[in-house]
């Protein structure tokens, strides 16, 4: 899998150097600029990385004309993870955090989606958008029915957030057999459904969420506050077989949108 839009490529990592390029980009974007801390953290180095990376795939968009032994090249990201590199591992990141039972007793095609990032000066262009529309083509080479991962707020207080946790428990709640369930019990719906402002919690939802939304994807029941990422973190499912015709020309990239 590779493409070429305005110069900027996207295909999977197939060496060492994209592996490091990857680890250095999730250390720009989680350590330095969101908190991040952990024990496989590198911080001579540049690196964020974890015991999953061995097993899954890295699909990254990379700017070439910068040099791969910088291992500054990967300019966004997205880790991916199918349900057979899970069960060879035996677990899913996601289930540190959530009980997944309902996907995988479901016995459908799974694909987890973690790691999501761009470079700062990549933001707000096209580089989400073709990140999506090259996840597409992998979900479609795979055959994936289901895809799900954690999406996070900044930040630990969910009192802060309870306009917007309590906008997706109450408007984008999964359905019972994709409802996944925090190991945490911390209620999104800290608010009743008539007090919340519209308008203000879309606001505060951010904008991989957003996406998610868009293409008919749903949350899980209960938020979870990760404090080594300085996050707060909610469950994303998005069924393939929901989705509307619409979506699917969105998600397929058929249909010009911005989804970042």
């Amino acid at each position: 899998m590779i493409a070429d839009t305005q110069h900027l490529q996207i295909r999977l990592a197939h060496s060492e150097h994209d592996l490091r390029g990857a680890q250095r980009l999730r250390y720009a974007v989680f350590v330095e600029e969101l908190g991040a801390t952990g024990d496989l953290i590198d911080h001579e180095a540049r690196l964020e990385r974890d015991e999953f990376d061995a097993h899954v795939d890295h699909l990254i968009l990379v700017d070439p004309k910068v040099d791969p032994e910088s291992h500054d090249h990967v300019v966004g990201l997205y880790r991916l993870m199918t349900s057979d590199a899970a069960a060879r591992l035996g677990r899913y990141y996601s289930e540190g955090e959530y009980d997944l039972s309902p996907l995988t007793s479901s016995g459908r095609k799974l694909l987890e989606l973690g790691r999501s990032c761009l470079k700062a000066h990549h933001r707000g262009g096209t580089g989400m958008y073709l990140l999506w529309n090259a996840l597409a083509r992998y979900v479609e080479e795979n055959d994936i029915e289901v895809m799900f991962g954690v999406a996070s707020f900044h930040g630990t207080d969910p009192k802060a957030l309870a306009q917007p946790l309590g906008y997706l428990h109450h408007r984008h709640l999964a359905p019972e057999d994709l409802r996944v369930r925090s190991r945490i019990s911390l209620a999104m719906d800290q608010l009743a459904e008539g007090q919340i402002d519209r308008v203000k919690a879309i606001g505060q939802v951010p904008a991989l969420i957003k996406a998610y939304l868009r293409l008919g994807g749903y949350v899980g029941e209960g938020a979870y506050v990760d404090h080594a990422f300085n996050t707060t973190d909610v469950c994303l499912v998005l069924d393939r077989a929901r989705m509307s015709d619409r979506q699917k020309s969105i998600y397929s990239g058929s249909e010009s949108a911005r989804l970042g």
